[in-house]
């Protein structure tokens, strides 16, 4: 998944790891990162001027159909670590995030990872995402900026 590109618009929000996300060797509990991911969709679409509680009282949900993660480095208590989150696929009702986690120098790049959400109704049934959504969402096709060559000893 790993390449130089990134989908934008982006966002890049900073987390300092609590005692409560890691487990019993001291490292972010790999659970964890999934809930990494979801306060980055929160900051990206506050980014965009999306307020998801709105979504939700308008009657649309975007329920996780799909989550993987590759660990690369392991992050520990009290580390500031930095998530980098965009959209990289919108389709009619369904959207797919990307996400990538590094050190704070952002230099190691620690785990990366995708969601991909169904756009639903109330009912839980797929509807198509209504079009000053897909606005809003529509990834630009440019590319962040990164950092240089993100190192890994499980590259």
């Amino acid at each position: 998944m790993h390449n130089d590109t990134f989908p934008t618009p982006d966002v890049w929000l900073e987390h300092r790891v609590s005692y409560g996300e890691t487990d019993a060797m001291g490292f972010v509990y790999h659970a964890e990162y999934l809930h990494i991911f979801e306060r980055s969709r929160g900051a990206y679409l506050r980014s965009l001027g999306i307020d998801y509680n709105a979504v939700e009282k308008g009657g649309l949900f975007f329920p996780v159909t799909e989550a993987w993660c590759r660990y690369r480095h392991p992050a520990k208590y009290d580390d500031l670590i930095v998530v980098h989150a965009g959209i990289s696929e919108l389709g009619r009702a369904s959207l797919t995030f990307t996400y990538r986690l590094y050190d704070a120098s952002r230099t190691l790049l620690l785990a990366e990872g995708t969601t991909r959400h169904a756009c639903t109704n109330a009912e839980g049934r797929p509807t198509r995402l209504p079009e000053w959504l897909s606005q809003k969402l529509k990834p630009s096709g440019g590319c962040a900026s990164l950092p240089q060559e993100p190192t890994s000893p499980l590259a």
